[in-house]
């Protein structure tokens, strides 16, 4: 309950309100005075009449307490109701192992099928611009649906920098490039193994000393060419050579009587695909090579203008 203090002061102390009255008061504000305590008497007594109505039970927050309360009475407390964990009773689903699709292997004439370059197709196209050596696939109904064998006795190649010179016989089982090429020293047998002493058709000396004329006249040890493309590349020996001068070559070289040359590529570790400069571009973008070498590839680079 509020209360009201009068002194020697008068002053009225209530809700932290202070009103004082000073001898030296002007003789205006002496006519206030009572005017000032009526209307704080009036403040105190109106606050504690609310206080009281509230208390009593009739307010409006008292009726919204208790039909909240007769409400919650009304509710039925499951009896069952449990707060513990139950990670444990969740069944775990064991995911359904996939179904692969088998796939049967080819007879064994097929270990040196290339997709889209057979070479009895090949021969049905016109030798015009190169035509018959260049991609052609056959129709959906020709197409092969098994895997490719791998040669018998296949092993894994060397690794880098010795598959640069030597080639396991099994993995590309033909020693005609031994006897055709062997004035141009392209690759050796010896043994169960081909060795590549880095010759070709217009460097029997060697590729490296191939480079190292090339190198008198062209800028290749400044880093200016750092991608090259070989055409008509052979067993790629200037392409695994140009990689001791930090030069990344990509050779090519169309299937055709030699038809084991891009696969002597490969397995010495050198970038190459099947290919030819014929009517159909070669999938590379424009200024993707730095620098583009042909040694004696037959290429009639004028033939149509």
């Amino acid at each position: 309950m509020l209360s009201v203090s009068i002194s020697a002061g008068m002053y009225f102390e209530n809700t932290g309100c202070q009103i004082m009255a000073n001898k030296n008061n002007a003789p205006g504000q002496r006519g206030r005075r009572p005017l000032s305590i009526f209307a704080v008497l009036a403040l105190c007594c109106f606050f504690y009449l609310l206080g009281a109505w509230q208390r009593s039970g009739s307010g409006k927050g008292d009726n919204l307490a208790l039909k909240v309360n007769n409400l919650m009475s009304d509710c039925n407390i499951m009896p069952e109701l449990s707060f513990e964990s139950h990670h444990n009773d969740v069944e775990i689903i064991e995911p359904a192992e996939p179904k692969a699709k088998k796939i049967k292997a080819c007879d064994v004439k097929y270990t040196d099928y290339t997709p889209c370059q057979e070479q009895d197709r090949a021969m049905t196209f016109p030798r015009e611009n190169m035509i018959y050596r260049e991609r052609h696939c056959p129709p959906e109904d020709e197409k092969l649906r098994c895997l490719i064998p791998a040669p018998n006795g296949y092993t894994t190649p060397f690794p880098w920098p010795k598959s640069r010179d030597f080639a396991y016989y099994a993995n590309v089982p033909y020693k005609s490039l031994t006897v055709e090429k062997a004035v141009q020293n392209w690759v050796q047998f010896q043994g169960n193994v081909f060795k590549f002493p880095g010759g070709g058709t217009m460097f029997p000396q060697g590729a490296d000393a191939y480079i190292d004329e090339l190198a008198s006249v062209i800028p290749i040890k400044d880093g200016s060419i750092r991608t090259a493309l070989d055409t008509g590349c052979g067993v790629a020996s200037w392409g695994a050579y140009m990689l001791k001068r930090n030069v990344l070559t990509m050779s090519f070289a169309p299937k055709d009587n030699h038809e084991a040359q891009v696969q002597f590529a490969l397995e010495r570790g050198v970038p190459a695909v099947i290919g030819v400069l014929g009517t159909i571009h070669l999938p590379y973008p424009a200024r993707a090579f730095d620098m583009a070498q042909c040694s004696r590839c037959l290429i009639p680079w004028t033939s149509n203008g």
